[in-house]
């Protein structure tokens, strides 16, 4: 099996990009492929929701010897990557990761030839060492345009939208719809594939969620909208502020955690499905 890679965005920050990224990696990796979470978000969001899980499945804190930017400066960024848990790994970002633009804007100078493609390719080339080591590679990305990610737009295989049921979010995803094919024609060495959008319920049964979920599917689609439409729970809250827990890794857990990781699991057949899996 060739790695797949998969960038989680919208414009709109908040939509719950992070959670789902993570919680699908989680799955993936239970499910029995290694994924790795690269964490391209200067707020470290991912880091630290992983970095929770392993305390609370380890008892322990996890070490970084390392972070990413060191990695990067090295050029061996294998050495930042750490496992959480059994075919889980991350890629840490840390807050010296808000430098990396002034590093590749040092490195690759304008009188650099194709200095800008250097630039946004510049990541997934050190990334390319470990490509042959995992069966997914899950990329985060902050709401905004930046080389954050223009980084991951360069390397990644698939794009999943992610819609908060509100009208900024439908704003902000119609708007990274339309910067992926702007991205896209601009760029020919790049090839991703839009995977759907994938919809996050604000209220369950309320008028205006269905509302966008209406407007989504006319804008995008039918077929562009995942139908395993993610609604909201509030463990959710749980694993941000406490990491992820689940029945037979921890001793926290309870019919929420099985009901979640349920949703979550088929969430995840549907995006294995949507990107060429079995």
């Amino acid at each position: 099996m060739l790695t797949k890679k998969i960038l989680f965005g919208n414009f709109k920050g908040g939509v719950g990009k992070t959670t789902n990224s993570v919680m699908t990696a989680y799955e993936l990796a239970k499910k029995g492929y290694k994924t790795l979470v690269c964490d391209l978000d200067p707020q470290s969001n991912s880091t630290q929701l992983l970095r929770r899980t392993y305390g609370l499945q380890h008892n322990s804190e996890l070490k970084i010897d390392k972070t990413m930017m060191v990695a990067i400066q090295e050029e061996k960024l294998p050495d930042a990557i750490v496992e959480i848990m059994n075919n889980l790994y991350l890629l840490p970002s840390y807050k010296d990761f808000v430098s990396y633009p002034d590093f590749l804007e040092m490195k690759f100078m304008p009188n650099v030839p194709n200095y800008k493609e250097k630039r946004m390719s510049y990541f997934g080339t050190l990334l390319s060492e470990v490509d042959n080591k995992f069966d997914y590679i899950i990329f985060d990305v902050p709401p905004t345009l930046s080389i954050f990610t223009d980084t991951a737009l360069y390397d990644t295989d698939y794009v999943i939208i992610v819609l908060q049921t509100q009208q900024r979010s439908l704003d902000g995803a119609e708007a990274f719809w339309e910067y992926l094919q702007e991205f896209y024609n601009n760029h020919t060495a790049i090839d991703f594939d839009i995977a759907g959008i994938l919809p996050v319920l604000l209220k369950n049964n309320s008028g205006i969620d269905n509302q966008i979920i209406k407007d989504a599917r006319e804008t995008f689609g039918k077929d562009m909208i995942f139908e395993n439409i993610m609604h909201h729970m509030e463990r959710l809250k749980r694993y941000d502020r406490k990491g992820i827990s689940e029945k037979g890794l921890t001793s926290v857990n309870d019919f929420h955690d099985i009901r979640l990781h349920a949703l979550y699991g088929k969430l995840t057949e549907e995006i294995i499905a949507r990107t060429g899996g079995k």
